[in-house]
């Protein structure tokens, strides 16, 4: 009989498990049927060209995924996902990030890869201003220069550069204080690591 019980709670354990696992929204009509529900919404490789404005009902969106969807630039609106916790714009054209990006005031993972059309020194004023900005991908970007005012992500901790054209240390990354872990691999420079960045632990990857 308590071998009986056992399984049963096991069962209900994992029946509760499942049931908290936010659902994945592929398709935009789908999850406009049900908007207050949507957390992860991922319409990417669909080419959808322009940002629909329905995207904005998602108030309580965390996560948005957009990778190959033609997009050359977004909304002022985005600003309003004020619970996005990771947007991914991968490979789209986008040239500049609208003023009220900044407003994504918990937004903690941003891919930026796969575009060599990005103006990342203009942009990175607007970066600095996200303060639980983490993570940062900008992977093979085609960047040959890290701007200085990179520095200014003080709360980054994992930055992905591999695939670019760096062929020197980029001196600013010196002074990112909370870095944890800095990817540059594919890039064709010496695979000399900073005394400072030793000194405080931090993971380069060459």
């Amino acid at each position: 009989m308590i071998a009986a019980l056992c399984c049963t709670l096991f069962s209900f354990g994992q029946l509760t498990d499942t049931t908290t696992v936010p659902l994945v929204y592929r398709s935009l009509k789908d999850a406009l049927r049900e908007p207050d529900r949507v957390r992860i919404l991922d319409l990417s490789d669909q080419h959808i060209g322009l940002l629909p404005k329905e995207i904005f009902l998602f108030i309580n969106l965390e996560e948005l995924r957009l990778r190959n969807d033609d997009l050359t630039e977004l909304p002022e609106e985005i600003g309003d996902l004020g619970k996005l916790r990771i947007l991914d714009l991968s490979g789209n054209p986008i040239r500049h990030l609208p003023v009220h990006f900044k407003d994504l005031n918990v937004l903690e993972e941003l891919y930026l890869n796969e575009n060599s059309y990005l103006d990342l020194k203009q942009d990175m004023r607007t970066l600095s201003l996200l303060p639980h900005l983490r993570i940062l991908h900008l992977e093979n970007d085609g960047l040959s220069i890290v701007p200085e005012s990179i520095s200014a992500l003080q709360h980054l901790e994992e930055l992905y550069l591999n695939a670019n054209q760096i062929n020197t240390f980029p001196p600013a990354l010196i002074r990112l204080d909370g870095l944890k872990l800095l990817d540059l691999q594919h890039n064709p420079l010496k695979p000399l690591v900073p005394l400072e960045l030793q000194q405080r632990g931090v993971l380069v990857r060459f």
